[in-house]
């Protein structure tokens, strides 16, 4: 595999770790992501998220994975919710920012939709379904939901937004259908990794026993690959 320079998106970790990766991923062009603003709850005072950013942006993170606060979305304050993600961007400055939605936790499939078209109109670069905490996590319907809202933003502004479900994804034979679904409603520009993602930190152990069973013609067993 190594001739078709296959390599993950993003390596995504918390503030404290982000130095480390940047230095262990030095020279492979694979940038680090940092998870802020108080993840996965986003419930810290709204400062310390902010100085979350700008410390993680300082230490090297190319890439924010910022969390909405759920409270406006379920309280219908929408501009509270533009101006927090506005100022996340701020704060990001030249970093890319994916906007998690936390989407198990918003009720409503309209609610979600709001709020996708509103955390791209404040600058988010992605939009992503969750923090993999939640006890709903991404699905196909509410994936339908956000790429349509990208599919409108980008005929409104020209812009292309990513998108990255996440959470509930552990089998590789699932991301066939994500991929679909991006095909047939997006196009092919967004199965690129600088527009779609898949959070895969439980479904790397099945993709390595899939690429395993290609080259042998067998699954190996599961505790030979601690990530399943």
């Amino acid at each position: 595999m190594s001739d078709r320079h296959l390599s993950t998106g993003a390596v995504c970790v918390y503030h404290t770790m982000v130095e480390t990766a940047v230095e262990a991923l030095e020279g492979t062009n694979i940038p680090v992501a940092a998870v802020s603003t108080g993840f996965p709850a986003g419930l810290s005072p709204f400062e310390l998220r902010v100085k979350e950013i700008e410390a993680s942006v300082a230490a090297g993170a190319k890439e924010i994975d910022i969390v909405i606060t759920r409270g406006h979305v379920l309280s219908g304050n929408w501009q509270a919710l533009y101006d927090e993600v506005k100022a996340f961007r701020e704060a990001c400055g030249e970093a890319h920012l994916k906007a998690i939605l936390g989407t198990g936790e918003l009720v409503t499939l309209r609610n979600v939709a709001k709020a996708s078209m509103i955390a791209m109109m404040a600058g988010a670069d992605f939009i992503k379904t969750s923090t993999g905490k939640e006890s709903v996590n991404a699905t196909l319907p509410v994936s339908l939901v956000m790429i349509r809202a990208i599919r409108a933003y980008e005929e409104m502004t020209g812009y292309k937004i990513g998108y990255k479900p996440a959470g509930g994804i552990s089998a590789a034979k699932d991301i066939l259908g994500y991929q679909i679904l991006m095909k047939e409603e997006l196009g092919n520009d967004w199965l690129q990794p600088d527009l779609f993602r898949i959070g895969a930190s439980s479904l790397l152990g099945d993709i390595e026993r899939q690429l395993e069973h290609f080259v042998t013609g067998r699954y190996s067993a599961d505790f030979r690959h601690p990530m399943a």
